[in-house]
Protein backbone atom coordinates (compact mmCIF):
# COMPACT_ATOMS: atom_id res chain seq x y z
CA UNK A 1 0.00 0.00 0.00
CA UNK A 2 1.65 3.22 -0.73
CA UNK A 3 1.74 6.35 1.89
CA UNK A 4 2.22 9.34 1.17
CA UNK A 5 4.55 12.08 3.51
CA UNK A 6 2.53 14.25 5.89
CA UNK A 7 3.33 17.57 6.13
CA UNK A 8 4.67 17.64 9.82
CA UNK A 9 7.00 14.31 8.33
CA UNK A 10 8.01 16.59 5.29
CA UNK A 11 9.27 19.60 7.10
CA UNK A 12 10.95 18.18 9.28
CA UNK A 13 12.67 16.28 7.43
CA UNK A 14 13.49 19.88 5.56
CA UNK A 15 14.75 21.30 9.16
CA UNK A 16 16.77 18.44 10.06
CA UNK A 17 18.49 18.31 7.08
CA UNK A 18 19.51 21.83 6.46
CA UNK A 19 20.23 23.40 9.98
CA UNK A 20 17.21 25.10 11.38
CA UNK A 21 18.41 24.35 14.68
CA UNK A 22 22.03 26.02 15.04
CA UNK A 23 23.45 24.69 18.27
CA UNK A 24 26.64 22.80 16.94
CA UNK A 25 27.03 19.11 17.32
CA UNK A 26 29.44 16.45 15.18
CA UNK A 27 28.86 12.83 14.20
CA UNK A 28 31.00 10.35 12.67
CA UNK A 29 30.26 10.18 8.67
CA UNK A 30 30.81 6.75 9.27
CA UNK A 31 28.13 5.78 11.18
CA UNK A 32 28.06 7.35 14.30
CA UNK A 33 25.18 8.86 16.57
CA UNK A 34 23.73 11.02 13.97
CA UNK A 35 20.40 12.05 15.12
CA UNK A 36 19.58 13.15 11.24
CA UNK A 37 20.38 9.72 9.97
CA UNK A 38 18.58 7.81 12.71
CA UNK A 39 15.22 10.32 11.62
CA UNK A 40 15.78 9.94 7.97
CA UNK A 41 16.15 6.03 8.83
CA UNK A 42 12.91 6.14 11.14
CA UNK A 43 10.97 8.01 8.42
CA UNK A 44 12.31 5.24 5.68
CA UNK A 45 10.91 2.82 8.10
CA UNK A 46 7.63 4.32 8.23
CA UNK A 47 6.84 4.94 4.47
CA UNK A 48 7.54 8.09 4.59
CA UNK A 49 10.46 8.61 2.55
CA UNK A 50 11.59 6.40 -0.17
CA UNK A 51 15.39 5.20 -0.36
CA UNK A 52 16.34 7.28 -3.13
CA UNK A 53 14.75 10.25 -1.36
CA UNK A 54 16.67 9.89 2.02
CA UNK A 55 19.68 9.18 0.14
CA UNK A 56 19.89 12.81 -1.48
CA UNK A 57 18.74 14.43 2.25
CA UNK A 58 22.08 12.73 3.27
CA UNK A 59 24.22 14.15 0.68
CA UNK A 60 23.09 17.42 0.68
CA UNK A 61 23.67 17.27 4.45
CA UNK A 62 27.11 16.42 4.51
CA UNK A 63 28.05 18.99 2.07
CA UNK A 64 26.38 22.04 3.73
CA UNK A 65 27.93 20.51 6.95
CA UNK A 66 31.06 20.50 5.02
CA UNK A 67 30.94 23.67 3.66
CA UNK A 68 30.15 25.61 7.42
CA UNK A 69 32.95 23.66 9.17
CA UNK A 70 35.80 24.99 7.35
CA UNK A 71 34.24 28.69 8.30
CA UNK A 72 33.79 28.33 11.47
CA UNK A 73 36.87 26.25 12.65
CA UNK A 74 38.19 28.48 14.69
CA UNK A 75 35.44 29.18 16.63
CA UNK A 76 35.36 25.43 17.80
CA UNK A 77 36.58 24.12 20.61
CA UNK A 78 37.58 20.51 18.64
CA UNK A 79 39.05 21.42 15.80
CA UNK A 80 37.05 19.05 13.11
CA UNK A 81 39.20 15.73 11.52
CA UNK A 82 39.00 15.28 7.80
CA UNK A 83 35.66 13.07 7.72
CA UNK A 84 33.68 14.79 10.44
CA UNK A 85 30.39 16.01 9.01
CA UNK A 86 29.12 18.69 11.05
CA UNK A 87 25.07 18.48 12.08
CA UNK A 88 22.67 20.48 14.26
CA UNK A 89 22.08 19.64 17.67
CA UNK A 90 18.83 18.66 19.14
CA UNK A 91 17.89 18.46 22.61
CA UNK A 92 16.64 14.99 24.06
CA UNK A 93 13.59 16.26 24.84
CA UNK A 94 13.16 18.14 21.34
CA UNK A 95 13.73 14.41 19.99
CA UNK A 96 11.41 12.47 22.05
CA UNK A 97 8.72 14.92 21.20
CA UNK A 98 9.19 14.98 17.45
CA UNK A 99 8.96 10.72 17.52
CA UNK A 100 5.83 10.65 19.39
CA UNK A 101 4.34 13.07 16.37
CA UNK A 102 5.69 10.94 13.55
CA UNK A 103 4.46 8.30 15.67
CA UNK A 104 0.57 9.32 16.14
CA UNK A 105 0.63 11.03 13.17
CA UNK A 106 1.53 7.47 11.19
CA UNK A 107 -0.43 5.84 13.13
CA UNK A 108 -3.56 7.96 12.96
CA UNK A 109 -3.13 7.69 8.89
CA UNK A 110 -2.63 3.99 9.28
CA UNK A 111 -5.59 3.41 10.94
CA UNK A 112 -7.93 5.52 8.62
CA UNK A 113 -5.90 3.42 6.17
CA UNK A 114 -6.08 0.14 7.54
CA UNK A 115 -2.70 -0.92 6.39
CA UNK A 116 -0.68 -0.56 9.95
CA UNK A 117 -3.01 -3.62 11.29
CA UNK A 118 -3.35 -6.61 8.88
CA UNK A 119 -4.64 -8.75 11.27
CA UNK A 120 -7.63 -7.03 12.30
CA UNK A 121 -10.78 -6.39 10.78
CA UNK A 122 -12.70 -3.44 9.56
CA UNK A 123 -14.77 -1.75 12.77
CA UNK A 124 -18.37 -3.40 11.47
CA UNK A 125 -16.85 -6.97 12.14
CA UNK A 126 -16.27 -6.21 15.39
CA UNK A 127 -19.77 -5.64 16.29
CA UNK A 128 -21.00 -8.75 14.87
CA UNK A 129 -21.55 -11.87 16.88
CA UNK A 130 -22.16 -15.31 14.78
CA UNK A 131 -23.81 -18.02 17.52
CA UNK A 132 -25.12 -21.24 16.73
CA UNK A 133 -25.77 -24.68 17.51
CA UNK A 134 -26.25 -28.28 16.39
CA UNK A 135 -28.06 -31.24 17.96
CA UNK A 136 -28.10 -34.51 16.49
CA UNK A 137 -31.04 -37.03 18.45
CA UNK A 138 -31.89 -40.37 18.07
CA UNK A 139 -35.59 -41.07 19.52
CA UNK A 140 -37.61 -43.87 20.48
CA UNK A 141 -41.76 -43.21 21.13
CA UNK A 142 -42.99 -46.50 23.19
CA UNK A 143 -46.71 -47.15 24.07
CA UNK A 144 -48.96 -49.38 26.50
CA UNK A 145 -50.55 -51.99 24.72
CA UNK A 146 -53.67 -51.04 26.50
CA UNK A 147 -53.98 -47.69 25.39
CA UNK A 148 -57.37 -46.91 23.75
CA UNK A 149 -56.92 -46.30 19.98
CA UNK A 150 -59.60 -43.98 19.75
CA UNK A 151 -58.10 -40.49 20.70
CA UNK A 152 -59.17 -38.01 18.58
CA UNK A 153 -56.47 -35.73 17.22
CA UNK A 154 -57.79 -32.95 17.46
CA UNK A 155 -55.12 -30.42 16.24
CA UNK A 156 -55.20 -32.41 12.83
CA UNK A 157 -59.10 -31.91 13.14
CA UNK A 158 -58.91 -28.25 12.57
CA UNK A 159 -55.67 -28.08 10.87
CA UNK A 160 -57.99 -30.39 7.85
CA UNK A 161 -61.33 -28.77 8.59
CA UNK A 162 -63.72 -28.25 9.34
CA UNK A 163 -64.18 -31.93 9.39
CA UNK A 164 -67.38 -33.65 9.66
CA UNK A 165 -68.38 -34.50 12.47
CA UNK A 166 -71.93 -35.87 10.98
CA UNK A 167 -72.85 -36.71 7.67
CA UNK A 168 -76.40 -38.18 6.97
CA UNK A 169 -77.43 -37.42 10.55
CA UNK A 170 -74.96 -40.16 11.29
CA UNK A 171 -72.09 -39.48 13.71
CA UNK A 172 -69.07 -40.07 11.32
CA UNK A 173 -66.03 -42.10 12.89
CA UNK A 174 -64.45 -42.43 9.35
CA UNK A 175 -63.30 -39.20 8.59
CA UNK A 176 -61.80 -38.12 11.88
CA UNK A 177 -57.81 -38.08 12.42
CA UNK A 178 -56.85 -40.35 15.60
CA UNK A 179 -53.41 -39.87 17.25
CA UNK A 180 -50.98 -42.99 17.49
CA UNK A 181 -51.21 -44.42 20.19
CA UNK A 182 -50.37 -48.03 19.94
CA UNK A 183 -47.79 -48.29 17.46
CA UNK A 184 -43.92 -47.77 19.07
CA UNK A 185 -41.65 -45.29 16.61
CA UNK A 186 -38.51 -46.77 17.39
CA UNK A 187 -35.02 -45.05 16.69
CA UNK A 188 -35.90 -41.59 15.05
CA UNK A 189 -33.10 -39.89 13.94
CA UNK A 190 -33.89 -36.12 14.33
CA UNK A 191 -32.03 -32.99 13.98
CA UNK A 192 -32.01 -29.47 15.55
CA UNK A 193 -30.09 -26.53 13.96
CA UNK A 194 -30.18 -22.58 14.38
CA UNK A 195 -27.86 -20.09 13.79
CA UNK A 196 -27.76 -16.52 15.03
CA UNK A 197 -25.95 -12.87 14.24
CA UNK A 198 -26.73 -10.05 16.63
CA UNK A 199 -25.34 -6.75 15.76
CA UNK A 200 -24.46 -3.70 18.23
CA UNK A 201 -25.39 -1.16 16.12
CA UNK A 202 -24.58 1.47 18.65
CA UNK A 203 -24.05 1.95 22.74
CA UNK A 204 -27.29 1.08 23.63
CA UNK A 205 -28.76 -0.41 20.30
CA UNK A 206 -28.43 -4.06 18.97
CA UNK A 207 -30.62 -6.08 16.45
CA UNK A 208 -30.71 -9.81 16.09
CA UNK A 209 -31.80 -12.41 13.42
CA UNK A 210 -31.43 -16.14 13.77
CA UNK A 211 -32.64 -19.07 11.74
CA UNK A 212 -33.86 -22.42 12.71
CA UNK A 213 -34.77 -25.58 11.57
CA UNK A 214 -38.31 -27.13 12.09
CA UNK A 215 -40.55 -29.51 9.98
CA UNK A 216 -43.55 -26.86 10.18
CA UNK A 217 -44.19 -23.71 11.58
CA UNK A 218 -45.24 -25.04 14.98
CA UNK A 219 -43.69 -22.49 17.88
CA UNK A 220 -42.54 -25.41 20.10
CA UNK A 221 -40.23 -27.26 18.53
CA UNK A 222 -37.48 -26.86 16.21
CA UNK A 223 -36.57 -30.27 15.26
CA UNK A 224 -36.91 -32.16 11.96
CA UNK A 225 -36.77 -36.11 11.31
CA UNK A 226 -33.64 -36.90 8.92
CA UNK A 227 -34.69 -39.31 5.93
CA UNK A 228 -37.35 -38.29 3.33
CA UNK A 229 -35.38 -39.60 0.52
CA UNK A 230 -32.54 -37.85 1.63
CA UNK A 231 -34.53 -34.61 1.00
CA UNK A 232 -33.24 -31.11 1.91
CA UNK A 233 -34.45 -29.66 5.02
CA UNK A 234 -36.02 -26.42 5.77
CA UNK A 235 -34.95 -23.23 7.50
CA UNK A 236 -37.80 -20.75 9.32
CA UNK A 237 -36.91 -17.46 10.89
CA UNK A 238 -36.76 -18.28 14.23
CA UNK A 239 -35.89 -14.74 15.60
CA UNK A 240 -35.88 -11.29 14.91
CA UNK A 241 -35.60 -8.29 17.26
CA UNK A 242 -34.13 -4.74 17.92
CA UNK A 243 -33.31 -4.25 21.84
CA UNK A 244 -32.27 -0.94 23.30
CA UNK A 245 -30.60 -0.67 26.81
CA UNK A 246 -31.85 2.77 28.21
CA UNK A 247 -29.85 2.12 31.55
CA UNK A 248 -27.21 -0.62 32.20
CA UNK A 249 -30.33 -2.52 34.63
CA UNK A 250 -32.80 -2.27 32.17
CA UNK A 251 -33.42 -3.28 28.58
CA UNK A 252 -36.19 -2.82 25.83
CA UNK A 253 -36.77 -5.58 23.32
CA UNK A 254 -39.43 -5.64 20.16
CA UNK A 255 -40.13 -8.30 17.52
CA UNK A 256 -39.66 -12.08 17.74
CA UNK A 257 -37.17 -12.70 20.12
CA UNK A 258 -36.59 -15.72 23.01
CA UNK A 259 -38.71 -15.73 26.34
CA UNK A 260 -38.22 -12.75 28.88
CA UNK A 261 -39.44 -14.42 31.88
CA UNK A 262 -38.27 -17.16 34.17
CA UNK A 263 -40.32 -19.99 33.71
CA UNK A 264 -40.66 -24.12 33.00
CA UNK A 265 -41.50 -26.12 30.00
CA UNK A 266 -44.76 -27.16 31.36
CA UNK A 267 -46.04 -23.64 30.76
CA UNK A 268 -43.29 -22.19 28.16
CA UNK A 269 -41.43 -24.78 25.57
CA UNK A 270 -37.43 -23.90 25.78
CA UNK A 271 -37.96 -23.74 21.77
CA UNK A 272 -40.59 -21.12 21.88
CA UNK A 273 -40.27 -17.44 20.70
CA UNK A 274 -42.55 -14.35 21.87
CA UNK A 275 -43.57 -11.92 19.45
CA UNK A 276 -44.33 -8.42 20.68
CA UNK A 277 -42.60 -5.97 22.84
CA UNK A 278 -41.10 -6.74 26.22
CA UNK A 279 -39.02 -5.29 29.22
CA UNK A 280 -36.76 -6.82 31.25
CA UNK A 281 -35.10 -5.17 34.63
CA UNK A 282 -32.40 -6.51 36.92
CA UNK A 283 -31.57 -3.99 39.76
CA UNK A 284 -28.59 -5.40 42.48
CA UNK A 285 -29.46 -3.53 45.94
CA UNK A 286 -26.63 -1.55 46.85
CA UNK A 287 -24.67 -3.19 50.19
CA UNK A 288 -26.74 -6.15 49.84
CA UNK A 289 -26.21 -9.90 48.41
CA UNK A 290 -29.90 -9.39 46.86
CA UNK A 291 -30.89 -8.71 43.28
CA UNK A 292 -34.08 -7.81 42.35
CA UNK A 293 -35.15 -8.62 38.40
CA UNK A 294 -38.97 -7.94 37.16
CA UNK A 295 -39.98 -8.84 33.56
CA UNK A 296 -42.92 -7.11 31.51
CA UNK A 297 -44.41 -8.37 27.99
CA UNK A 298 -47.25 -7.79 25.33
CA UNK A 299 -47.24 -10.76 22.63
CA UNK A 300 -49.24 -11.07 19.75
CA UNK A 301 -50.74 -14.56 19.61
CA UNK A 302 -53.20 -14.23 16.92
CA UNK A 303 -54.61 -11.64 14.48
CA UNK A 304 -58.57 -11.50 13.57
CA UNK A 305 -58.90 -13.37 10.12
CA UNK A 306 -61.98 -12.40 9.32
CA UNK A 307 -64.29 -14.61 6.76
CA UNK A 308 -67.15 -13.81 4.52
CA UNK A 309 -70.38 -15.51 6.09
CA UNK A 310 -73.20 -16.79 3.86
CA UNK A 311 -75.86 -16.10 6.59
CA UNK A 312 -74.85 -12.26 7.41
CA UNK A 313 -73.68 -11.59 3.85
CA UNK A 314 -70.41 -9.77 5.60
CA UNK A 315 -67.22 -10.64 7.10
CA UNK A 316 -67.52 -12.28 10.20
CA UNK A 317 -66.93 -11.04 13.87
CA UNK A 318 -63.73 -11.73 15.21
CA UNK A 319 -60.89 -10.69 17.98
CA UNK A 320 -56.97 -10.35 17.75
CA UNK A 321 -55.71 -13.03 20.70
CA UNK A 322 -52.84 -11.36 23.24
CA UNK A 323 -50.79 -12.72 26.13
CA UNK A 324 -50.02 -10.10 28.95
CA UNK A 325 -47.05 -11.11 31.61
CA UNK A 326 -45.28 -9.16 34.04
CA UNK A 327 -43.12 -10.60 36.27
CA UNK A 328 -41.39 -10.57 39.96
CA UNK A 329 -38.97 -11.99 41.48
CA UNK A 330 -35.39 -12.18 43.49
CA UNK A 331 -31.78 -13.74 43.50
CA UNK A 332 -30.52 -13.99 46.49
CA UNK A 333 -26.95 -15.23 47.00
CA UNK A 334 -26.51 -16.20 50.42
CA UNK A 335 -22.77 -17.19 50.61
CA UNK A 336 -20.34 -18.67 47.45
CA UNK A 337 -22.19 -22.08 48.20
CA UNK A 338 -25.76 -21.38 48.01
CA UNK A 339 -28.11 -19.11 45.69
CA UNK A 340 -31.52 -19.13 45.97
CA UNK A 341 -33.96 -17.66 43.01
CA UNK A 342 -37.81 -17.04 43.19
CA UNK A 343 -40.13 -15.50 41.12
CA UNK A 344 -43.89 -14.91 40.91
CA UNK A 345 -45.62 -14.23 37.33
CA UNK A 346 -49.44 -14.06 36.03
CA UNK A 347 -49.73 -14.24 32.45
CA UNK A 348 -53.23 -13.34 31.00
CA UNK A 349 -54.36 -14.89 27.36
CA UNK A 350 -56.61 -12.79 25.97
CA UNK A 351 -59.63 -14.22 24.10
CA UNK A 352 -58.33 -17.13 23.27
CA UNK A 353 -61.39 -19.47 24.90
CA UNK A 354 -63.61 -20.35 21.82
CA UNK A 355 -67.11 -18.70 21.42
CA UNK A 356 -70.22 -20.63 20.17
CA UNK A 357 -71.33 -19.47 17.06
CA UNK A 358 -75.14 -17.81 16.30
CA UNK A 359 -77.22 -20.16 13.99
CA UNK A 360 -75.48 -21.20 10.95
CA UNK A 361 -76.28 -23.08 8.03
CA UNK A 362 -73.76 -25.17 5.94
CA UNK A 363 -74.50 -25.77 2.13
CA UNK A 364 -70.68 -27.05 1.14
CA UNK A 365 -67.13 -27.67 3.32
CA UNK A 366 -66.38 -24.31 2.26
CA UNK A 367 -69.22 -22.40 4.46
CA UNK A 368 -67.97 -20.22 7.46
CA UNK A 369 -69.51 -19.59 10.93
CA UNK A 370 -69.15 -16.21 13.02
CA UNK A 371 -66.99 -17.77 15.52
CA UNK A 372 -64.65 -19.74 13.27
CA UNK A 373 -61.84 -17.40 14.28
CA UNK A 374 -61.84 -18.37 17.94
CA UNK A 375 -60.15 -21.89 16.98
CA UNK A 376 -57.06 -22.14 18.80
CA UNK A 377 -54.19 -21.13 16.27
CA UNK A 378 -51.93 -23.93 17.38
CA UNK A 379 -52.87 -26.89 19.33
CA UNK A 380 -51.03 -29.60 20.78
CA UNK A 381 -53.52 -32.13 23.06
CA UNK A 382 -55.00 -32.16 26.42
CA UNK A 383 -57.32 -28.45 26.69
CA UNK A 384 -60.99 -29.04 27.52
CA UNK A 385 -62.27 -28.26 24.18
CA UNK A 386 -65.89 -28.08 22.27
CA UNK A 387 -67.70 -28.16 19.13
CA UNK A 388 -68.00 -24.17 18.02
CA UNK A 389 -70.40 -24.17 15.41
CA UNK A 390 -74.14 -23.81 16.20
CA UNK A 391 -75.42 -25.94 12.73
CA UNK A 392 -78.89 -25.42 11.57
CA UNK A 393 -79.78 -28.35 8.63
CA UNK A 394 -80.92 -27.01 5.95
CA UNK A 395 -82.93 -29.77 4.33
CA UNK A 396 -86.10 -31.44 6.52
CA UNK A 397 -84.08 -34.93 5.03
CA UNK A 398 -82.31 -36.30 7.39
CA UNK A 399 -79.90 -38.09 5.00
CA UNK A 400 -78.94 -35.03 3.61
CA UNK A 401 -77.36 -33.49 7.07
CA UNK A 402 -73.71 -32.76 7.31
CA UNK A 403 -72.10 -30.71 10.03
CA UNK A 404 -68.91 -29.57 9.57
CA UNK A 405 -66.77 -28.16 12.72
CA UNK A 406 -64.33 -26.57 14.12
CA UNK A 407 -63.57 -27.19 18.60
CA UNK A 408 -62.13 -24.45 20.59
CA UNK A 409 -60.72 -24.11 23.91
CA UNK A 410 -63.63 -24.13 26.55
CA UNK A 411 -61.62 -22.82 29.45
CA UNK A 412 -60.21 -19.30 29.80
CA UNK A 413 -56.73 -18.43 30.99
CA UNK A 414 -54.91 -16.48 33.87
CA UNK A 415 -52.46 -18.36 34.93
CA UNK A 416 -50.62 -17.58 38.11
CA UNK A 417 -46.50 -18.71 38.25
CA UNK A 418 -44.42 -19.08 41.16
CA UNK A 419 -40.99 -20.49 40.64
CA UNK A 420 -38.23 -21.42 42.67
CA UNK A 421 -34.48 -22.24 42.55
CA UNK A 422 -32.07 -23.58 44.85
CA UNK A 423 -28.43 -24.06 44.08
CA UNK A 424 -25.64 -25.13 46.20
CA UNK A 425 -22.11 -26.49 46.10
CA UNK A 426 -21.27 -29.37 48.31
CA UNK A 427 -18.14 -31.12 48.00
CA UNK A 428 -14.92 -31.99 45.40
CA UNK A 429 -16.74 -29.40 43.09
CA UNK A 430 -19.88 -31.11 43.15
CA UNK A 431 -22.91 -28.87 43.01
CA UNK A 432 -26.60 -29.37 43.33
CA UNK A 433 -29.73 -27.33 42.27
CA UNK A 434 -33.26 -28.13 43.28
CA UNK A 435 -36.30 -26.41 41.02
CA UNK A 436 -39.65 -26.48 41.79
CA UNK A 437 -42.84 -24.74 39.44
CA UNK A 438 -46.41 -24.08 40.45
CA UNK A 439 -49.04 -23.05 38.50
CA UNK A 440 -52.56 -22.72 39.07
CA UNK A 441 -55.11 -20.90 35.98
CA UNK A 442 -57.29 -18.53 38.08
CA UNK A 443 -60.03 -18.17 35.42
CA UNK A 444 -60.95 -22.17 35.57
CA UNK A 445 -64.64 -22.26 36.04
CA UNK A 446 -66.34 -25.59 34.72
CA UNK A 447 -69.99 -24.00 35.11
CA UNK A 448 -68.36 -21.21 32.52
CA UNK A 449 -67.11 -23.59 30.39
CA UNK A 450 -70.20 -25.56 29.70
CA UNK A 451 -72.09 -22.22 29.18
CA UNK A 452 -69.47 -21.39 26.60
CA UNK A 453 -70.03 -24.82 25.17
CA UNK A 454 -73.75 -24.13 24.76
CA UNK A 455 -73.90 -27.21 26.98
CA UNK A 456 -72.61 -30.37 28.03
CA UNK A 457 -73.53 -32.10 24.48
CA UNK A 458 -71.12 -29.85 22.96
CA UNK A 459 -68.07 -30.71 24.63
CA UNK A 460 -65.41 -32.78 22.34
CA UNK A 461 -62.26 -33.80 24.25
CA UNK A 462 -60.70 -36.90 25.54
CA UNK A 463 -60.29 -35.95 28.93
CA UNK A 464 -64.07 -36.27 29.50
CA UNK A 465 -64.17 -40.01 30.16
CA UNK A 466 -65.58 -41.10 27.02
CA UNK A 467 -63.90 -41.20 23.83
CA UNK A 468 -64.99 -38.85 20.51
CA UNK A 469 -67.72 -35.99 21.08
CA UNK A 470 -70.48 -35.21 23.57
CA UNK A 471 -70.14 -36.43 27.06
CA UNK A 472 -71.89 -36.46 30.41
CA UNK A 473 -69.42 -34.35 32.88
CA UNK A 474 -65.79 -32.58 32.39
CA UNK A 475 -62.75 -34.59 33.64
CA UNK A 476 -60.34 -31.39 34.46
CA UNK A 477 -58.41 -29.09 36.46
CA UNK A 478 -56.49 -25.92 36.92
CA UNK A 479 -53.19 -27.19 38.62
CA UNK A 480 -50.14 -28.22 37.34
CA UNK A 481 -46.39 -28.61 39.54
CA UNK A 482 -43.05 -29.67 38.75
CA UNK A 483 -40.37 -30.91 41.08
CA UNK A 484 -36.38 -31.20 40.00
CA UNK A 485 -33.13 -32.13 41.21
CA UNK A 486 -30.18 -31.76 39.25
CA UNK A 487 -26.90 -32.99 40.98
CA UNK A 488 -23.08 -32.75 39.06
CA UNK A 489 -19.55 -31.52 38.21
CA UNK A 490 -20.45 -28.26 36.69
CA UNK A 491 -24.08 -28.78 35.98
CA UNK A 492 -24.59 -25.92 33.09
CA UNK A 493 -21.50 -27.93 31.35
CA UNK A 494 -19.50 -25.07 30.51
CA UNK A 495 -16.10 -27.12 30.79
CA UNK A 496 -14.63 -30.22 29.45
CA UNK A 497 -14.93 -33.72 31.33
CA UNK A 498 -18.63 -31.67 33.27
CA UNK A 499 -21.14 -34.19 34.05
CA UNK A 500 -24.74 -34.31 35.65
CA UNK A 501 -27.84 -36.86 36.20
CA UNK A 502 -31.56 -35.30 36.83
CA UNK A 503 -34.69 -36.60 38.13
CA UNK A 504 -37.82 -34.84 38.37
CA UNK A 505 -41.82 -35.46 38.56
CA UNK A 506 -44.94 -33.05 36.34
CA UNK A 507 -48.23 -33.17 37.07
CA UNK A 508 -50.30 -30.85 34.27
CA UNK A 509 -54.50 -31.20 34.37
CA UNK A 510 -56.02 -30.45 31.49
CA UNK A 511 -57.09 -26.61 31.81
CA UNK A 512 -53.98 -25.69 34.03
CA UNK A 513 -52.05 -24.15 31.08
CA UNK A 514 -52.83 -23.62 27.55
CA UNK A 515 -51.66 -26.77 26.12
CA UNK A 516 -50.23 -25.01 22.21
CA UNK A 517 -47.14 -23.62 24.33
CA UNK A 518 -45.26 -26.07 26.33
CA UNK A 519 -42.99 -28.78 26.01
CA UNK A 520 -43.83 -31.08 23.09
CA UNK A 521 -41.47 -33.89 24.21
CA UNK A 522 -42.92 -34.85 27.85
CA UNK A 523 -46.07 -36.98 27.21
CA UNK A 524 -45.69 -35.91 23.51
CA UNK A 525 -46.91 -32.40 24.20
CA UNK A 526 -49.62 -30.78 25.92
CA UNK A 527 -51.37 -30.96 29.58
CA UNK A 528 -53.53 -33.53 31.17
CA UNK A 529 -50.41 -35.52 31.37
CA UNK A 530 -48.16 -36.90 34.81
CA UNK A 531 -45.09 -38.56 35.21
CA UNK A 532 -41.46 -39.02 35.25
CA UNK A 533 -38.65 -37.43 33.82
CA UNK A 534 -34.06 -38.93 34.47
CA UNK A 535 -31.38 -37.82 32.05
CA UNK A 536 -27.99 -37.89 32.49
CA UNK A 537 -24.96 -35.54 30.81
CA UNK A 538 -21.41 -35.81 29.70
CA UNK A 539 -19.34 -32.82 28.47
CA UNK A 540 -16.95 -34.57 25.85
CA UNK A 541 -15.15 -30.67 25.03
CA UNK A 542 -16.29 -27.26 26.03
CA UNK A 543 -19.37 -27.00 24.00
CA UNK A 544 -20.05 -30.40 23.30
CA UNK A 545 -22.24 -32.82 25.38
CA UNK A 546 -24.00 -35.63 24.91
CA UNK A 547 -27.23 -36.45 26.67
CA UNK A 548 -29.82 -39.04 28.14
CA UNK A 549 -33.47 -38.72 28.81
CA UNK A 550 -36.26 -41.08 29.66
CA UNK A 551 -39.58 -39.68 30.39
CA UNK A 552 -42.64 -42.21 31.43
CA UNK A 553 -46.14 -40.62 31.52
CA UNK A 554 -49.58 -41.14 31.32
CA UNK A 555 -53.05 -39.37 31.41
CA UNK A 556 -54.37 -37.02 33.92
CA UNK A 557 -58.42 -37.91 33.48
CA UNK A 558 -59.85 -39.35 30.53
CA UNK A 559 -58.96 -43.00 28.01
CA UNK A 560 -55.75 -43.98 28.80
CA UNK A 561 -53.14 -42.90 27.13
CA UNK A 562 -48.95 -43.94 28.29
CA UNK A 563 -45.96 -43.07 26.47
CA UNK A 564 -42.22 -43.60 27.05
CA UNK A 565 -39.61 -41.24 25.65
CA UNK A 566 -36.22 -42.64 25.00
CA UNK A 567 -34.03 -39.94 23.32
CA UNK A 568 -30.25 -39.98 22.89
CA UNK A 569 -28.75 -36.06 22.46
CA UNK A 570 -25.02 -34.96 20.53
CA UNK A 571 -25.11 -31.24 21.18
CA UNK A 572 -22.67 -28.75 19.98
CA UNK A 573 -22.59 -24.80 19.99
CA UNK A 574 -20.54 -22.25 18.80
Amino acid sequence: MNVKPTRLASMMAVALSFGALQSPAYAKADGGADVTVELIELLVQNGVLKKEQAGILLQRAQANAQAKSAAAASAEAVAAQPGDVRVPYIPQSVRKQIQQEVKEEMMAQARAENWAQPNTFPDWVSRITVEGDVRVRNESRLFDGRNSNELIDFAAFNDKGPTATVVGNQRNPFDLPYLNSRQDRRNLWRYRARLGVKAVIADNWSAGIRLASGSDKNPVSTSDTLGDGMGKKEFWLDQAYINYRPAPWASVTAGRAANPFLSSDILFSEDLQFDGVSAKMSYPLAGSPVTLFGNLGLFALDYAKNRWSSDTGSEGKSENKWLMGAQLGGKWKINSDNTLTGALAYYRFQNISGQRSSPCTLYTKSDVCDSDWSKPAYMQKGNTLFLLRDVRQWSSDPAKWNEWQYVGLASRFNVLDLNLSWETGLFDGLGMRLDGNYLRNLAYDKEAMIRRAGGLGNIATNASGTQGTGTTDIKSGPTAWMLQTTFGRGIKLEKSKDWRVFAGYKYIQPDAVPDGYNDSGFHLGGTNARGYVLGASYAFDKNVWGQFTWSSSKEVYGAPFSVDLLRFDLNARF
